[in-house]
């Protein structure tokens, strides 16, 4: 808390931005609903917790903890924010609820409610388990909607229903761009001086996790990634990793900057969140670019 208000409370500013570019579709009852889904089998669980931190005389001391929970979806209801955001929330009621638990059902005829106890969670996990996870190829989901669509068609950030859940739909795709990538640097000569520059966070750290290439590292101006950008050596030549919206694919300002410029490969896959994903070579930089690097760094860094 003290940190966030010496910086002004840039969680605030980062919810803002959030609920004006991704959570604009996103629906405050669904939002209630689907956290009952999270822990469904450990919905007793978790109202056990509340119960104890309430009423139990040894929770006294951690009583603040039954209103921190209350206040935190509160913001996340105001925000509209994803359903998930809020799953860190539920483990520790969940560990104040086991306690609970235990002492209720350790003496006399209650004793025997513990295999019950132990019990539920697996039993309400098994339907949730064949019909709630991306447990199968997407083929297979799409191709077996009556199993997949009992809880409703999975909607993305965008408002609109979807065959694969986003986050899944998010990953598909991943080690093929690795790869890709990886083929793409083989073909460059010197990889020390090379800058590797994915749009966004999601493919730097798929490029970075699945890469077979020591040498291969990539960076992005997006999230935590723009704090790492390479600009102590010389850059000579780049590999970009483009959006499939990208304003820019004939590479007009690149093409001032470096002797080549060409499309070097596609990651298509219809299935995943970006179906199409280009791979760019820039080689022979004419100039020293990291001042424009460090340019558009700081501009992005800048709070609007």
């Amino acid at each position: 808390l003290l940190w966030q208000y010496n910086n002004n409370f840039p969680v605030v500013h980062h919810m803002k931005q959030l609920a004006a570019l991704q959570l604009v579709n996103n629906d405050r009852l669904e939002f209630l609903i689907t956290q009952l889904l999270f822990f469904l089998g450990a919905l007793f669980v978790i109202v056990a917790g509340f119960y104890g931190l309430l009423f139990h005389k040894p929770f006294k001391k951690y009583r603040l903890l039954s209103l921190s929970i209350v206040f935190t979806l509160a913001a996340f209801l105001y925000f509209k924010a994803k359903s998930y955001y809020a799953i860190g929330l539920y483990p520790i009621y969940i560990s104040f609820g086991a306690v609970m638990l235990g002492e209720l059902l350790k003496d006399g005829r209650r004793k025997y409610w513990q295999p019950v106890a132990l019990a539920v969670p697996v039993i309400v996990f098994i339907p949730l388990y064949r019909m709630g996870f991306p447990n199968q190829s997407p083929e297979f989901i799409i191709s077996h909607p009556e199993r997949y669509e009992t809880l409703g068609k999975p909607k993305w950030e965008d408002g609109q229903e979807h065959a694969l859940p986003q986050d899944y739909a998010d990953m598909i795709g991943w080690k093929e761009l690795a790869l890709k990538v990886d083929s793409v640097a083989a073909t460059l000569p010197d990889l020390n001086h090379t800058l590797i520059l994915a749009d966004n966070y999601g493919q730097a750290g798929a490029i970075n996790y699945y890469t077979t290439n020591p040498m291969v590292t990539a960076s992005s101006f997006n999230a935590d990634y723009i704090n790492w950008l390479p600009l102590d050596e010389e850059i000579k030549d780049a590999i970009l990793v483009k959006e499939e919206d990208d304003d820019d694919p004939d590479r007009t300002t690149e093409r001032l900057l470096f002797d080549t410029v060409y499309r070097a490969a596609q990651r298509i896959n219809p299935l995943a969140r970006e179906p199409k994903i280009s791979i760019y070579v820039l080689r022979g930089a004419k100039t020293d670019i990291r001042p424009r690097i460090k340019e558009e760094r700081d501009r992005k860094l800048k709070w609007e």
